[in-house]
């Protein structure tokens, strides 16, 4: 349990997000639960008779869509109700509810595109050009058929379905762990106070200017892991087989495979992203040279990779400061964009501060045609000005998409959910080191702008190698051990950060303690989105033309079309290795003014 000093009840209500705005009560909630389960065994009247008319197939995706909203709805209030504080037990049996009614969806659903696909496809094709309403769906239709080699016969669709909650537990099992049981130990702060670690003062204890007080955070929050290693080491080895046995079932030759199909994502743009950043780890090694001989050290160790490598710029910044930053920060994007920002700020989208139990992390989450939210633990450092930034980022998205495309296209995928974010950040760092006129404060947000690449582009990268590893590794038949799994995390420190760094024993438990690895090949998209999103930016800001209102399009595309589609109306083609290049030779740009600053 975090130690944080403060309850939920001692954060104030201006600073806490309204969810009210999404469900009106936790009675409402008990009424829409009802009524979807209810509502969810009308899915039983179109089975078996899809084949019959357009009328049905029709009739049968609109239903599907209504559905969807409703559990939609009732699985993302309850489990952000849990997020503020993760101890609480009511919300936690209501959004266990929740997640067992979507896996109810799922198995009742089944059926649909088994019998889609098993229609002939001229008759198929005949009922999509039906004049009934039937055409909204034409796209949704060409994604299902693309999944035809994926799709098993009805009953073992059911089947499948049925699995689904079974298999949840190692994922279930982390969070709990990671956000409600774990206790790190105290260390003595800069002052000599006694400070309990937490999730959200780590990376502040880690830009401490004492050094001591960065290796004491690192070595405590380390020791707690090594400790749960084997546990975590078999409860990531579970989730993991999952998404094998999955990729399997599904006729997939991998469980990357599977992942990045799911969101039309050509698995070269995974090898591409390895391999350019691979081919480019000299700069990195080159970076941590750098930083070596700036803070002054004979050796560097991991705890020296957050302390910023400029003195006397340090200072902490108000949570409205940062909104006021943020918001002169993102003005290229126009009017339009800055009247939703404040929008986000003037109306409880956003719950700011950490307290005891509440979800390590930041997030934006929501439903369709409610308002998006964000989830921060705000402290008084730069790095959450921007998280900040980063976060009403998806938040934007999230609303532009919502406002521009009805429900069935409105989710984007994964594979571009960091552009929108990662383009604000760039914005807002561009714009403070163009304000600054002080050579030591425009260094320092140098350093922090390398830090965005050394801890998106590259770690992100390392992360996503990490992860392909192990799951060959599972899908190959072995077994993941905590052994196997830090000495294969640790080499790959070693090979990113070069010769001159000092790769601490504990960095290889820090596998354990990334949410990310529990949503499969999740995370390569941090590093894509960023070098999209760095190119995305230059566009606006050397006004070229059409570059906003392409964005713009981009924005409001939703999934109406493939990913890498949508990120051509934004001027980048992902399917080259071209974007991953030109950030990184931004990130050699910056390592020669810091040197040369």
């Amino acid at each position: 349990m975090e130690k944080t000093g403060k309850n939920r009840s001692d954060i104030p209500e201006e600073a806490t997000w309204r969810l009210e705005d999404m469900v009106e009560s936790d009675k409402a909630w008990e009424e829409l639960y009802s009524r979807a389960r209810e509502e969810l065994q009308g899915y039983s009247s179109f089975r078996g008779h899809l084949e019959e008319s357009a009328d049905r197939v029709y009739e049968c995706l609109k239903f599907d869509d209504h559905c969807s909203r409703m559990v939609e709805t009732l699985y993302v209030y309850a489990r952000m109700r849990s997020d503020q504080d993760t101890r609480d037990q009511k919300y936690q049996e209501m959004f266990g509810r929740a997640q067992s009614l979507s896996y109810q969806a799922s198995e009742l659903s089944s059926y649909i595109v088994p019998e889609l696909l098993a229609m002939p496809e001229e008759r198929l094709l005949q009922f999509m050009d039906a004049d009934n309403g039937i055409a909204h769906y034409k796209r949704a239709m060409e994604q299902i058929w693309k999944k035809k080699p994926h799709t098993l016969s009805g009953p073992m669709e059911e089947l499948l379905a049925q699995s689904y909650e079974a298999t949840q537990g190692a994922s279930q099992i982390f969070n709990l762990f990671n956000n409600a049981d774990v206790a790190f130990p105290a260390i003595q702060d800069e002052k000599g106070e006694m400070v309990t670690i937490t999730h959200g003062n780590y990376i502040v204890l880690m830009e401490s200017r004492d050094r001591r007080v960065r290796r004491d955070a690192f070595q405590g929050i380390y020791s707690v892991y090594r400790q749960f290693q084997n546990t975590l080491a078999a409860t990531y080895g579970a989730h993991v087989k999952q998404a094998v046995y999955y990729a399997r079932v599904r006729n997939y030759p991998s469980s990357r495979a599977h992942s990045l199909g799911e969101n039309e994502v050509p698995e070269a743009v995974y090898d591409h992203l390895l391999s350019a950043v691979r081919r480019n780890l000299p700069l990195l090694h080159r970076y941590t040279e750098i930083r070596k001989k700036a803070l002054g050290l004979q050796e560097l160790h991991m705890y020296d990779l957050y302390v910023p490598m400029v003195e006397g710029v340090d200072r902490s910044y108000s949570f409205e400061e940062a909104k006021r930053m943020v918001k002169e920060g993102l003005a290229p994007l126009g009017e339009e964009y800055l009247a939703i920002l404040q929008e986000g700020f003037d109306s409880r989208w956003i719950d700011v501060y950490e307290n005891e139990g509440k979800r390590s992390g930041a997030y934006s989450w929501g439903v369709y045609q409610t308002h998006p939210y964000v989830l921060l633990n705000y402290n008084s450092k730069l790095n959450y000005v921007f998280t900040l930034a980063h976060e009403m980022g998806h938040a934007i998205h999230s609303y532009y998409s919502d406002q521009n495309q009805p429900y069935t296209y409105a989710g984007y995928k994964i594979f571009v959910a960091e552009v929108a974010s990662t383009c604000n950040e760039a914005l807002l760092i561009r714009y403070l080191m163009d304000q600054t006129k002080d050579s030591r404060e425009k260094k320092y947000l140098i350093n922090h702008f390398l830090e965005s690449f050394r801890g998106t582009l590259f770690r992100q990268t390392m992360f996503a190698e990490f992860e392909a590893v192990v799951h060959k590794r599972v899908q190959a038949g072995e077994t993941l051990t905590a052994e196997s799994l830090c000495q294969l995390y640790r080499q790959l420190n070693v090979d990113y950060f070069g010769p001159e760094m000092v790769v601490d024993e504990e960095i290889g438990y820090e596998w354990e303690r990334i949410p990310h690895f529990y949503t499969p090949f999740y995370v390569y998209q941090y590093a894509t989105g960023f070098s999209a999103a760095i190119a995305i930016s230059a566009r606006i800001l050397n006004g070229e033309k059409g570059a906003l209102e392409g964005y713009k399009k981009f924005l409001k595309g939703g999934c109406s079309m493939p990913p890498l589609n949508l990120l051509k109306l934004a001027g980048v083609d992902m399917s080259s290795e071209k974007p991953i290049e030109s950030a990184l030779a931004v990130f050699k740009e910056l390592l020669e003014q810091f040197e040369n600053g």
